[in-house]
């Protein structure tokens, strides 16, 4: 009888051991790594021929579809990040950039790196560029304290812009 609870109190322990030991490593087993992703937002329109040579955008309409580019510059001022994305039935670019990367996080990050360039637009009679906002050369992003937050994920989200096409043809004003 004593050599049979002997053998209960030994599996016991033997039990309570394996059970703390997976309780132990499931406590400080990693975290999943929460993935941070860069994206950009902002408007693209078409100036008006009353504001043709300002930077107002008064009377401006949205552009459906039309297509702006996201590209990053690495340290060394290479491309390091180029995509073009369209923007929806508003007007409004929402640029996920995936695969954006930085080696540096200062000199690589995306305030400092990467510009908004206008690309094209579906419309005909409005299809010039206007550096409004740089958007020839090149609109930097800024920081508008705006994120996305996730279980897993987080998106900070910056703007540029707003960009604008302008119309070929505007009348000329006689004064």
């Amino acid at each position: 009888m004593a050599s049979n609870n002997l053998t209960i109190v030994i599996s016991s322990l033997l039990l309570l051991q394996l059970a703390f030991t997976a309780f132990a490593d499931n406590e400080y087993a990693p975290a999943a790594e929460k993935k941070v992703d860069v994206v950009v937002e902002g408007m693209v329109y078409c100036q008006s021929c009353k504001n043709f040579g300002t930077w107002s955008l008064s009377d401006a309409e949205p552009i459906p579809s039309a297509k702006v580019s996201v590209i990053c510059k690495n340290q060394r001022d290479q491309v390091s990040y180029y995509k073009a994305f369209e923007t929806d039935g508003n007007g409004y670019f929402f640029a996920e950039l995936e695969g954006f990367k930085m080696s540096h996080y200062l000199l690589e990050h995306p305030l400092q790196s990467c510009l908004v360039k206008l690309v094209s637009s579906p419309l005909e009679n409005c299809s010039l560029l206007s550096n409004l906002n740089y958007g020839m050369y090149g609109a930097p992003l800024r920081y508008e304290k705006k994120k996305l937050m996730g279980r897993n994920y987080e998106a900070v989200i910056y703007a540029a812009g707003p960009l604008a096409f302008r119309p070929a043809d505007c009348p000329t004003t006689h004064y």
